[in-house]
């Protein structure tokens, strides 16, 4: 032992001053090779002539190596003090400084089990099975393994032949699952090719259910079997319908589809009226496809015509000088599958059918008012209707309000709705000649039992007069608005400007009989075309 009493006299003379130093820093104070001092510093820490810290500190660090270029590390380090006599612990600059103690040893050391052992040992200990890197680290989270401690030291086992890590697979690089890596054990006792076979067996069962391959592949393999699976029911399957069952952009579905067309023939594409694009495979008998294009083209009239767009705007029409005109209306969003619809469009819940509605019925909008802090809060519901509005209208939206889970609830004479919730239907005009008979005989006018029946009303003219007042003239109402604007956002966006400058709002009303041109063109030719 006589041979390192120099080097420890060096150590303790540079920890003399009794500050913390690393063992880099006393290399650089004595001369020593980094060797012996880290001997040093290991045979005083054990006879108690030293502290160090209990937990290693962490410098993150980026070393130059010539043409090899710059690369970074995470090295640990230990910083040392000269103990101090009848002291066994310590805390300077925030760090804790201990005597020696085994449960102190790093795993580096060889003092304990390390990380990358245990990590070794989990996967070889269950090797009939795969497990995902993340799957990993949570089962050894209590030996303080993260998941980038998995990956770091299985990468290492993967290029000594021991384990079989999977991942996305692109023609120049792997990436990983959701859940991270699948990594298995590769027996070394078998032979190579039966052990990579059995590897891949395992990380098949894994992912059974979920992405194997590439998410570019994965998407055409399921968007491929989709439209399988119409044609074998004899229908055809848009592209939005693919599209929200990928669950991706656009841009994504675009690439998948025309990847799927172009691996597989029998996977063919039809575009109906030149812009709706639907697919199906050739397994479909002609007369069926026959059958399903008459259907679609029928489906496209009614949902993508004239009369749908000018409901939808006309919606949005309600909900701008609902926004514009009630202090402290607060609108309720919902998210739908169908990214298209607006989120302010509510799916309420039924409690049971009406009007052929099971368990569902939408209603326009929903939003909510705070007269004060000492009154109780309004909730409003909206239901629109554009062209004439008849009593089987109304009836119908009260009976959704009264048999809904959100604004009906039951009372000793039936179901009713809640108090605090106002109906209110707006429409372009109510049947003025329809009358209703009361239980006494007596008629009224369909205005006058709407008003009867709680619900507040909400017409065209009331719009329009709004317009007036503010200085627009009569040629600018709120119907036309509707007729020529693409959707409801360009409502929004129409109604804004005619608000700010009344003068220029019939300028801005027709500058839409240009712009959308192209539109009412469609719609010309959708209403031509009917068979």
């Amino acid at each position: 032992m006589g041979e390192y009493q120099p080097s420890r006299e060096l150590v303790l003379s540079a920890l003399g001053d009794h500050k913390p130093e690393s063992n880099r820093e006393i290399v650089e104070v004595t001369g020593l090779s980094q060797s012996s001092v880290y001997n040093a510093l290991a045979l005083c820490w054990k006879r108690g002539l030293v502290l160090r810290t209990a937990e290693p500190l962490y410098e993150h660090e980026r070393i130059f190596r010539g043409r090899g270029g710059l690369t970074q590390t995470t090295r640990p380090y230990h910083l040392y003090l000269l103990k101090p006599e009848e002291v066994d612990s310590t805390v300077v600059d925030g760090h804790r400084f201990v005597g020696y103690d085994p449960k102190y040893l790093d795993a580096r050391g060889g003092g304990k089990i390390s990380k990358a052992q245990r990590i070794l040992m989990f996967v070889q200990s269950h090797a009939n099975k795969a497990f995902f890197s993340t799957e990993i680290a949570e089962a050894l989270a209590d030996e303080d393994v993260k998941v980038r401690d998995v990956m770091s030291n299985v990468r290492r086992f993967e290029v000594k032949g021991l384990v079989y890590v999977r991942g996305y697979k692109t023609d120049e690089r792997q990436t990983p699952f959701k859940r991270g890596y699948l990594i298995t054990w590769l027996d070394p006792q078998k032979p190579r090719e039966e052990a990579i076979e059995e590897a891949v067996q395992r990380t098949d069962g894994a992912l059974e259910g979920k992405m194997s391959g590439s998410p570019l592949m994965e998407r055409v393999h399921r968007g491929r079997d989709m439209i399988i699976e119409h044609s074998k029911l004899r229908k055809l399957v848009s592209f939005t319908y693919l599209e929200n069952k990928l669950d991706c952009t656009p841009y994504k579905a675009e690439r998948a589809l025309s990847r799927a067309i172009q691996l597989y023939p029998d996977l063919k594409e039809i575009k109906l009226f030149g812009a709706y694009r639907y697919y199906y495979h050739t397994s479909l008998d002609p007369k069926d496809l026959e059958a399903a294009v008459k259907m679609k083209k029928s489906y496209i009239r009614i949902v993508k015509g004239r009369a749908n767009r000018i409901g939808h705007n006309w919606e949005a029409v309600a909900e701008w000088f609902i926004d514009k005109f009630m202090t402290g209306a607060k609108f309720w969003t919902q998210n739908h599958r169908v990214r298209s619809m607006d989120s302010r469009r509510i799916t309420l819940h039924l409690l049971k059918s009406v009007g052929g509605r099971r368990n569902n019925a939408e209603v326009d909008r929903v939003w909510e008012v705070t007269p004060s802090i000492f009154a109780p809060t309004i909730s409003y519901v909206l239901s629109c209707k554009w062209g004439l509005v008849t009593k089987r209208h109304v009836d119908d939206f009260l009976d959704v309000l009264r048999w809904s889970k959100d604004f009906g609830v039951d009372t000793p004479d039936g179901r009713e709705t809640k108090q605090g919730v106002v109906g209110v239907f707006a429409a372009s005009a109510f049947n003025p000649r329809e009358e209703v008979q009361l239980k006494d005989g007596s008629m009224i006018s369909l205005g006058q039992y709407t008003a009867r029946r709680d619900l507040r009303l909400l017409k065209a003219s009331d719009f329009n007069q709004r317009l007036r007042e503010r200085g627009c003239p009569k040629e600018v109402t709120v119907q036309k608005v509707c007729k020529r604007a693409r959707d409801e956002e360009e409502v929004r966006q129409t109604l804004d400007p005619i608000w700010k400058q009344p003068s220029r709002s019939k300028e801005i009303l027709d500058s839409l009989l240009h712009t959308n041109e192209d539109l009412f063109q469609f719609e010309k030719m959708l209403e031509e075309t009917k068979e």
